[in-house]
């Protein structure tokens, strides 16, 4: 593992300790997952949130194409269709 690796997951580990709920502990860590993968493969995360909120039925349908590197390939791919909308 990285350093950076180690530093992400102490972060987490640490801030794990003020989760009121198991549930809330799980989003939590779905969250830090996720910013910790986009800034692995260089992708924006606050970007990379709103755009799965702004296609949550797409994300929905097809959650394969909706990964943090693979993402900006989807929205340029489905950018014609939304200008028909």
């Amino acid at each position: 593992m990285s350093q950076k690796g180690v530093e992400a997951r102490n972060f987490t580990s640490k801030n794990a300790l003020f989760y009121r709920t198991l549930n809330g502990a799980q989003v939590g860590d779905l969250f830090m997952s996720l910013i910790h993968t986009c800034q692995l493969c260089g992708a924006n995360s606050f970007d990379y949130l709103v755009e799965l909120q702004r296609h949550a039925r797409e994300l929905a349908a097809r959650p394969a194409e909706w990964m943090p590197w693979n993402y900006r390939q989807t929205l340029t791919r489905t950018a014609p269709h939304a200008a028909e909308l």
